[in-house]
């Protein structure tokens, strides 16, 4: 089987201004198709060729096939990506997830803060995310291409802190970044989604 890069939820310049079709073209067109054509470099003619992304990443996690599992988590993360940002993002969340973020951080300024932390306090490159655990809202960050899933956490949006995620637009300004990722870009309807269809199968 082959890894497809799949599409865009949006045209290439439906970020701007808060991301430039630019930035969206180079980190679409170039990293993103990357991971996926080195990870099927690295499973062609393996076990792994049959699996999806998800049951790549959990049966590569922890051994010495770290291209499969660094590629196959890197091409899941940037999909994930793309769909927690939306033209019509910010603003703040609504229904059950709404709720939860209260009953968890206070309110959803307060859970904009924790994030804020998470994504600036990453040293390097990784991610930002908010997860269900257990139950339970958290606000955590990954280093490198690391994904909450191996640790039985449940993604329900992203950040990218990459430096190719941000710095033709924003330079080294990361913070700035990650404000303009909440107050104008986040999808609360893709968050929302996921926690929804978690909830179901509780």
């Amino acid at each position: 089987m082959t890894v497809r890069l799949p599409d865009l939820p949006y045209d290439k310049d439906a970020l701007e201004p808060h991301i430039s079709a630019r930035t969206l073209g180079y980190h679409y067109d170039k990293h993103h198709r990357a991971y996926i054509d080195k990870l099927n470099e690295a499973i062609e003619n393996t076990d792994y060729s049959d699996l999806s992304l998800v049951a790549m990443i959990a049966q590569s996690h922890g051994t010495n096939h770290t291209n499969v599992y660094n590629n196959a988590a890197q091409a899941w993360n940037h999909e994930f990506l793309w769909n927690s940002m939306s033209p019509e993002g910010g603003g703040d969340a609504t229904g059950p997830l709404q709720e939860a973020l209260q009953r968890q951080f206070g309110d959803v300024a307060r859970f904009g803060e924790a994030f804020r932390r998470a994504a600036t306090g990453q040293f390097g490159s990784g991610w930002a995310w908010l997860v269900l655990d257990k139950g339970e809202l958290k606000v955590i960050s990954t280093k490198d291409a690391d994904n909450p899933l191996v640790s039985g956490q449940s993604p329900l949006l992203t950040l990218d802190v990459w430096e190719h995620a941000y710095y033709l637009d924003y330079q080294n300004e990361r913070a700035r970044y990650v404000d303009t990722f909440l107050e104008h870009l986040i999808n609360w309807k893709f968050a929302s989604a996921n926690y929804n269809a978690l909830n179901a199968l509780a």
